[in-house]
């Protein structure tokens, strides 16, 4: 992410705050973050762009104490010295403006780190107090600890290089046998590996990401020989040659969101990687209808699960048993996913959001209507935090509320498949005796990606979240 959009000042210029009270609200792809103060004081907003789009790490306001005076509108320089501040010190410094470096590395101390962002910096040997904390908590984040690594990196790089090279010289490049032949194979230069990897012993697989770095490079070599509104375009979809006689009608054009950009390239993406196929079906709902019902009526304190969470229950129990739609194809290997994350595609405010029920065959009926409850609401409302909103393995989306029977859903990547879900209604059918009965149907399509999975495995996937929809309470009520 290099730009942010300020969705909303919670506070304003000169309101007395607190530490911990949200300050404003930033628009991330697809979740809205809060950003609290880490000091009390009082609010200055330093810059307050019209269409609220903002640079990661640039400046825009302080905390100030009482009686200080805000500083002058920093100059270009002046503000380019602040963000390196910010790089070195951290986010209080900008804040207090007024701080000693040892208060900063007292106050540093204190500061949360999470603890996937703990496990990064003891593996790469990263010392914490050197992050720029950018949790929506003010803790350090993975993401910050890895812009450590990406700034020592940077200034590093030069002398690494030298070092590379003197040890190239001297034949102590530590590479596996198996890793020098694939490079020779391959024609890549030791080198360039050495110098890719310093300091470490080359594998295979040093190999492969290096090739496929390289993949990527050429790609973004060629994207930059583009001017950058074309990139800007590229990046979602080819721009619209207008004829004459669109340019003369009446419109109105607004920058797009950085949701809407992001549906855009992850549609984009869909439709450009995957084959995607898709199966139709219906299934009885009837006792599925009848289940919500009971526990509508027998719950007291209204935490009835939506029919999208009770679709979700019985789509992970089959998956289990169909472990290759839990599956996402990466280059030339199939990762088989543990754990089942179901996303369930919600229509919000801010356009289409994925939140993610966690483990879902792991989880009793009563652990999901709870966990549920509260993400489907704050997706509903565009309030997603950011963690809900990644790591789903299968996603179900659901139009009926609006009288869709059957459609195409596009996968979600890096999934291979995707769940449509149309609108219940009451049919005439005929039971095993040929007599009309009324049964309340609702139609099924399976979007599959077929270079993974073949059309008869996806059937029979299909016809078994048929049957546990038909049958449901030996999964729903055990």
């Amino acid at each position: 992410m290099d730009k942010g959009r300020i969705a909303r000042w919670v506070k304003q210029e000169g309101d007395q705050i607190k530490q911990g009270d949200v300050i404003l609200e930033i628009e991330s792809d697809k979740s809205i973050v809060e950003v609290e103060a880490v000091a009390d004081g009082f609010l200055h907003i330093l810059n307050k762009p019209d269409d609220g789009e903002i640079e990661v790490g640039r400046v825009i306001g302080f905390i100030l104490k009482e009686g200080e005076k805000p500083p002058e509108k920093p100059t270009k320089d002046e503000q380019t010295s602040a963000e390196s501040q910010t790089i070195s010190h951290g986010t209080k410094q900008i804040l207090d403006g007024k701080e000693t470096e040892d208060q900063i590395s007292s106050k540093r101390e204190r500061i949360p780190v999470t603890p996937k962002a703990r496990r990064k910096a003891r593996e790469l040997g990263v010392n914490l107090q050197l992050a720029v904390p950018t949790g929506t908590r003010g803790q350090i984040t993975e993401k910050d600890v890895l812009e450590i690594v990406k700034r020592l990196t940077s200034e590093n790089s030069q002398s690494e290089i030298q070092h590379t090279e003197k040890e190239i010289e001297e034949g102590k490049i530590d590479i596996t046998p198996v890793a020098r032949r694939l490079a020779e194979e391959k024609g890549i230069d030791i080198l360039a590996l050495a110098k890719a990897f310093p300091g470490k012993r080359i594998g295979k697989s040093d190999i492969e990401r290096y090739l496929q770095n390289q993949k990527h490079e050429s790609v973004s070599s060629l994207t930059s020989t583009l001017s950058p509104n074309t990139q800007k375009d590229s990046a979602l979809y080819p721009p619209v040659l207008l004829k004459e006689e669109h340019q003369i009608l009446p419109a109105y054009r607004k920058p797009i969101s950085s949701t809407r950009a992001l549906i855009a390239k992850r549609m984009n993406a869909s439709a450009r990687t995957y084959t995607p196929v898709t199966l139709m079906t219906k299934a009885d709902a009837t006792q599925l209808v009848w289940i919500r019902t009971s526990l509508k009526n027998k719950r007291k304190d209204g935490l009835v699960p939506s029919y999208n969470v009770l679709l979700a229950i019985l789509v992970a129990h089959a998956l289990k048993e169909h472990r290759d739609l839990n599956a996402t194809l990466n280059g030339e290997e199939i990762i088989y996913w543990e754990t089942i994350n179901i996303g369930i595609a919600v229509d919000s405010p801010r356009g289409l959001l994925v939140p993610v029920l966690r483990n879902v065959s792991q989880k009793t009926l009563v652990e999901l209507s709870q966990e549920a409850q509260e993400i489907l609401t704050r997706a509903a409302n565009g309030k997603s935090k950011p963690d809900e909103l990644s790591g789903s393995t299968f996603t179900i989306t659901n139009l009926g509320v609006q009288d869709i029977d059957f459609f195409t859903p596009i996968i979600n990547p890096p999934e291979c498949a995707v769940l449509g879900v149309g609108r219940m209604k009451k049919e005439m059918v005929f039971d095993e005796h040929d007599n009309g009965v009324v049964r309340i149907m609702l139609p099924l399509s399976l979007t599959f990606d077929h270079r993974l999975v073949d059309g008869a495995p996806a059937a029979r996937f299909l016809k078994q979240v048929k049957q546990y929809v038909e049958n449901p309470i030996p999964w729903l009520l055990p």
